[in-house]
């Protein structure tokens, strides 16, 4: 993981040209399949950003989102732009930030109407903690002259569909409301990279600045006004939270930098005083006169690798045999652990990096069951390692 970098990504130049704005001395970075990202720093913090423009769409979202992640393996993904509210409770210009996102085109179609089969991403607890904090202390907007109110930060659901909403009285919007009146915003994208990031185990925040009620009023006149406003906060809330997340991480390393230090202190402490002595002591693993304290699996070669990763599809197999597991969840996460075995016996630098994007979608599909995650997380650095 890229400790220091964040990736936030927009659907509309406009959008793009807010966040970009925010940016220290971008520079271009091309993906081999074409796509286009720049890379700068927030201005005044060391935090990168790689920005990237997915288009309209669910679909190109998702397949951006992907592409992001695997090139920059970033702290965050963070979707930023604008949206419509669903309820005029939510006020032009105020920010949403998602607690979860609905892609609310699921559905069943019966005689007796259209039944509601959403999919439902929530947000990383942790981004959902920081964002919320961040909103509570309020310092995160632009000050700029002239500009009204300063919009303030709400949470809650936001739906993602296929198709630009603007009417309060059509069936389908009627059908929006009534099956999702929880959801504070409207917008097209949000599902795309929320499953992207799901599949990867990769933390999404969904951002978005509100540019008009979806309810039949958009106009022109309208749009000019509110869409850059809308754009421009939900850019100065994302930027703030992407120098909040990568500091974090900083803090981080160095608890872990310190834990560290402690734990080699203590390993040369007991190796070289409990020659003629009983010692008692909780350890990961004891190898000669050597004790290791919470000891990860070791993993020096593919083949050492390879056998944890057999190991690990032991404990899926009784995960799943247990009821712990759902079958279609089970089958994918055999998929990845296959790929990422196949990947880890090639040993080659490429092949380490296509096993330790594997382990990431695995670690996604396995997130709600922590034994798995822990068993999982020191191969994913493992893969990194090993070639």
């Amino acid at each position: 993981m890229s400790k220091d970098l964040v990736v936030i990504l927009t659907a509309l130049n406009l959008e793009y040209q807010a966040v970009r704005r925010k940016l220290a001395g971008p520079q271009v970075h091309r993906h081999e399949r074409g796509t286009r990202f720049e890379v700068g720093t927030v201005q005044g913090t060391s935090c990168r950003v790689a920005l990237g423009l997915t288009n309209k769409g669910n679909h190109s979202a998702a397949v951006i989102a992907e592409r992001a992640i695997q090139e920059f393996s970033p702290v965050a993904v963070l979707f930023v732009g604008v949206a419509g509210a669903l309820w005029d409770t939510t006020r032009l210009g105020d920010v949403v930030m998602a607690t979860h996102v609905y892609a609310y085109h699921g559905g069943t179609s019966e005689d007796d109407g259209l039944k509601a089969r959403p999919r439902v991403w929530e947000a990383a607890h942790g981004i959902s903690q920081l964002g919320s904090y961040l909103a509570r202390v309020n310092d995160w907007a632009d000050d700029t002259p002239g500009r009204g109110r300063a919009p303030q930060v709400r949470f809650g659901a936001i739906a993602a569909g296929e198709v630009v909403q603007n009417s309060k009285i059509s069936a389908e919007a009627r059908w929006i409301r009534q099956h999702y009146n929880d959801a504070l915003a409207i917008e097209m994208e949000a599902a795309g990279v929320a499953q992207a990031g799901h599949l990867n185990g990769a933390p999404v925040a969904i951002i978005r600045g509100i540019s008009d009620r979806a309810d039949g009023t958009k106009s022109s006149a309208k749009d000019r006004n509110w869409q850059p406003r809308a754009a421009a906060n939900a850019a100065a809330f994302a930027a703030r939270l992407a120098v909040e997340l990568v500091g974090e991480q900083e803090q981080i390393a160095m608890s872990q930098a310190g834990r560290a230090d402690t734990t080699g202190k203590l390993e040369g402490h007991v190796r070289n005083t409990a020659h003629n002595s009983t010692v008692g002591i909780m350890a990961g693993s004891v190898k000669e006169s050597s004790v290791y304290l919470n000891a990860d699996p070791k993993v020096t070669s593919p083949a050492d690798l390879v056998g944890e990763l057999d190991a690990l599809r032991e404990h899926l197999k009784r995960h799943h045999a247990e009821g712990v597991l759902d079958d279609d969840t089970y089958r994918e996460a055999l998929a990845e652990l296959g790929f990422a075995r196949r990947a880890a016996r090639e040993k080659t630098p490429e092949s380490s990096k296509r096993a330790t994007m594997a382990l990431k979608r695995l670690r996604g599909l396995i997130a709600e069951f922590p034994e798995l995650v822990a068993r999982l997380a020191p191969l994913v650095v493992a893969a990194g390692d090993v070639s």
